[in-house]
This record gives structure tokens, sequence and C-alpha cells, in this order.
């Protein structure tokens, strides 16, 4: 499996696509007039705490105060008010972690009006609802999310392999040992040696120097970290041992992204390249053509069968039927291998769209017990290279499959 990288900066607007052999697999746009305020820490005022709410508005320099719920006040100790260490900076990071959670302490007893607080963007603001807080602040590096609150070490939960997740988490605590600081250990990190981890530890840490300088010296309403622009943010996240090219086309751009790249992950820095074409490079890889079919409720199959994907505020559904396609032997083996590629294909546009929350597959009925498991097994691989992480019930007596 070859997989690139495709950065597209334009005045507008910078766009970056992954590919995995020639098929656009994630699409990630990040607008200059509308750059996101996640991952953004701010010196905020308490203009207005809500008992009944269990929360509290803070005036953080934006249009509207942002909202900040009672479970992600950091107490004294270190820990969410509803003891919860690590979930605000799993969100951030895209890692899940499992963690112990109790009620809440009431609001009052945590935050006051007129108090000034360092907080951290969770969600943007969105219609009429300001952006969404925590005070328990994260700091994302290449393999590690610093939690400089929390001297506690997680491992995100999609390294399943339980050595790994010990020798990880045995490595994390001898170089963070009286540090007083805490880590999650990212995905990214999954197979990597003691050079690389130590190397994270030491960024993150110069970097919550300069950031609890600037703490000190900010004023209400000053931001006071901001996360990296999206071409560093894929290199941060999505660059691995499996990416072949990732391909430039802004000069400007490249020199940055050659910069982070030696400073981070000098192994892999030589697979940065300009792209210096006339033809944009999205249309290169036909990617203009895979946003627009992206933007359709119908998905067709090369089999002939399509998918049809319906999204409500409830959930998303996706209904997969056999089209043109008739098969060549019987009817169960045209349903089988229908389903079969509609599961690989739904996977996939899970993934392109962003979709979550609940979703519901419509796999055409199967009789034979094992095509259901070898339709499970393939939707199960497509959603292994996702980052979001997804739980799927196995398929229903009506051949409905949950997630």
């Amino acid at each position: 499996m070859t997989e690139e990288i495709l950065i597209n900066v334009t005045p507008r607007e910078t766009r970056v696509a992954v590919v995995e052999n020639g098929m656009l697999q994630e699409m990630h746009v990040e607008r200059a007039s509308r750059r996101g305020y996640v991952g953004n820490i701010y010196k905020g005022r308490v203009s207005r705490v809500m008992p009944g709410m269990q929360a509290a508005f803070v005036e953080i320099g934006l249009d509207r105060a942002a909202f900040l719920h009672a479970s992600d006040i950091m107490r004294e100790s270190g820990i969410s008010s509803n003891g919860d260490v690590v979930t605000a900076a799993s969100a951030l990071a895209g890692e899940q972690t499992t963690t112990a959670i109790s009620p809440p302490l009431p609001i009052r007893e945590l935050i006051h009006e007129g108090q000034e607080i360092i907080v951290q963007v969770v969600k943007d603001p969105i219609g009429s609802k300001g952006a969404r807080l925590t005070t328990h602040l994260s700091v994302p590096s290449r393999y590690l999310v610093l939690l400089p609150y929390a001297n506690v070490v997680g491992v995100s939960v999609r390294i399943e392999d339980e050595i790994e997740r010990a020798r990880l988490k045995g490595l994390l605590q001898e170089l963070s040992a009286d540090s007083g600081l805490g880590y999650i250990v990212r995905t990214n990190a999954d197979g990597q040696q003691r050079e690389a981890l130590s190397e994270d530890v030491a960024y993150l840490a110069k970097l919550w120097r300069s950031l609890r300088e600037a703490i000190a010296a900010s004023k209400v309403g000053d931001r006071v970290y901001e996360d990296l622009s999206l071409p560093l943010r894929a290199l941060r996240d999505m660059m691995r041992a499996d990416v072949e090219k990732v391909r430039v086309d802004s000069r400007e751009s490249l020199e940055r992204t050659l910069q982070f790249a030696q400073q981070f992950m000098p192994e892999l820095a030589e697979r940065i390249e300009h792209y210096p074409g006339e033809r944009p490079i999205f249309d290169l890889y036909g990617i203009e053509d895979e946003i627009q079919r992206a933007l359709k409720k119908e998905v067709p199959l090369k089999s002939g069968g399509y998918l049809v994907i319906d999204q409500t505020e409830a959930m998303t559904t996706i209904d997969v039927n056999t089209g043109a396609f008739l098969g060549h032997r019987n009817l169960e083996e045209t349903v089988y291998k229908t389903n079969l590629e509609a599961a690989q294909a739904a996977a996939r546009q899970l993934r392109l769209r962003n979709l979550g929350g609940i979703i519901i597959i419509d796999f055409i009925d199967m009789e034979d017990e094992e095509h259901k498991r070898q339709v499970l097994r393939m939707l199960s691989k497509g959603l292994a290279r996702d980052h979001a992480r997804t739980t799927v019930y196995p398929i229903s007596a009506l051949g409905l499959v949950e997630m």
C-alpha cells in the first residue's frame, strides 16, 4: 500500500489530502479567514457562573463568551472536578484513553465571577453558541501529548498490544520522572524507541517553559498558545514510515514543512518535495472530482452496485444496493460480493466525509454465516486506519450493522 500526502496552498485556504493507492482517503481544509480556535490557550475572565447548569461563561477575547462546564475545571490536585485526568487532552489530540469518572464538584466551589483563568478551546463556536473550554491544558507533539497539570501517564487505546502498551508506559514513566508533568502516549508512538520519545519529552518541556512565561506576561483576552498550521499538523500527525511522498505546491510552505521535518522527523524529511507542475496538484490526482462525489448521497461501486448515504441529526444511514450487478452463479454470491465491496467503500466514505455518531449500515441480507463474518472483517479492516476509534456491533437479524 502506497500513501502520499498532498498539500495545496492558496491565499484563501490550505488543503491537505491523504491518498492511498491513488484513491482519496482523507481531506482537511483550513481557511485563512476562518481558522479554528481548537487547541488555542487563552487568559480569560469568568463573566457569569450558573449553578443550575453547573457551568460558567468566560470572556477570552472572541465575539461571544465561551462555555466552561464544571466537569472541565481542574482542581488544585491536577485532575478535573469529575476525576477525569485525560479526556479533554485525548479529544484535542484525536486519541482516546480510559479514565475514572466521579461526580463533579459544585461549580461555585471551583470558580467565581471576575476570576482570571487560563483555558483551552476544545470545541469551536457554532452558530449562536460560543466556544467550549477546559482548564485541563494539553499540548501535543509528534508522539506525545503534554498534560502540564496532571502527573500521570496514559496510552492511547488505539495501541492495542498489551506488551507494547506496557513498554511505552514504562519508557514515559522513566523519561518524565521528577518532572511533575503528565503525558499521553499517542498512536504514532507505536513501535518507537526511547530516543524518539526522549526528544519529544525535551521539546514539550521547553515549550511548556515558554508557555508559562507567556501566561505570566499575558492579560485577559490574550492568546498565549496556538496550534500548528494545517500543513505542519499533517506532518506531525500523519507522517509515518509508510508515507511514500509529501508533495507541496507552495515553495514558502515547502520551506516551513522541511524545517519542521528536519527538526522532528529528520529520517523522513527527504520524502518531502515541491510540486512545480502548471496543472493543479489536486487535478493531477483527480481529487477535485472525488470531493464533488463526496458531497452526493449516492456512491457508485465498481461492481455496478451503489451506496446511499443519508445524514440526519440522530444518525447517519448507509444503504447498500446491488444495482446493475447480477453476479455469475447465484443470488447469494451476488449479495456477498456487493456487500464486501460496500464494506470497504463505506469505511472509506466515513473517513473521507468525517462522519461520526451513530451510524447504521443496511447490508443486503445474507444467509451464509461465514459471508457475514467476512463482510464484518472487511469493514473492520477498512476502519482500522481511521483516526477515530469505532465500535462495530455484529450484523443483526435484519442485516443491519450498528456503529
